[in-house]
């Protein structure tokens, strides 16, 4: 069965099965016991097909993870969109959930904003604030109200080191559309317009670009 893989994932997988290969000449039985960590390589950087669902104005989930508690929260302040609290959805990826991102609407991308930061641990809520972050301003397609634009963060977490970003200022993007993936643990943000309906609860479990995290006004 033929595994998708992130273009990303390359290098580490070569990496990974050199390492098997030097191993085997010194031990089989080494080889043996660092065969399960090329697996996982390989399962890290998969990259399947998602279909997201029918229906107008939906906001898919930007990526695999689990919902952490639902919070209001001013979106970064280097996009511009002010202090005003909106609700936060913070999707949290362990490091056996598929990391390629999709984006949440079919829109245009207005702004992007890099921070650099710390590296605490994702599922913490301080996260948001003090990690390195690749922040994107999205305008919904259709609208053009900056009021309805909503925010999604990469957020690097404990041992993420590299964020991926593939979009930039100007592009329009298809919802559920690839963007961008994180390496090895990591967290995802996603800022909704104060008018969205949201329609999925804390602690669930997400599928990048098939779940349903809010339905968008208008």
């Amino acid at each position: 069965m033929r595994i998708p893989i992130h273009r990303e994932g390359w290098p580490f997988i070569a990496i990974f099965a050199v390492i098997n290969a030097g191993l085997y000449f010194l031990s089989p039985w080494a080889t043996a016991a660092f065969v399960p960590v090329t697996i996982w390589c390989i399962a890290f950087f998969r990259d399947p097909e998602r279909t997201p669902p029918p229906g107008e104005n939906l906001l898919v989930s930007p990526a695999d993870g689990v919902l952490l508690p639902i919070v209001q929260a001013a979106p970064p302040e280097e996009l511009g969109l002010g202090s005003e609290a909106r609700p936060r959805l913070s999707i949290f990826m362990n490091v056996f959930n598929v990391h390629v991102n999709r984006m949440p609407v079919s829109g245009e991308v207005i702004s992007l904003a890099y921070r650099p930061g710390r590296f605490f641990n994702a599922s913490f809520d301080k996260a948001s604030v003090h990690n390195e972050r690749m922040s994107a301003r999205i305008r919904p397609s259709g609208s053009g109200d900056p009021a309805a634009d909503l925010v999604v963060v990469q957020i690097a977490g404990l041992v993420a080191r590299r964020i991926v970003c593939d979009i930039k200022a100007g592009d329009r993007i298809g919802r559920a559309e690839r963007y961008g993936m994180i390496r090895f643990g990591s967290r995802l943000d996603v800022y909704l317009p104060l008018s969205a309906k949201i329609m999925i609860k804390e602690g669930s479990v997400t599928k990048a670009g098939e779940t349903v995290l809010a339905q968008l006004q208008g």
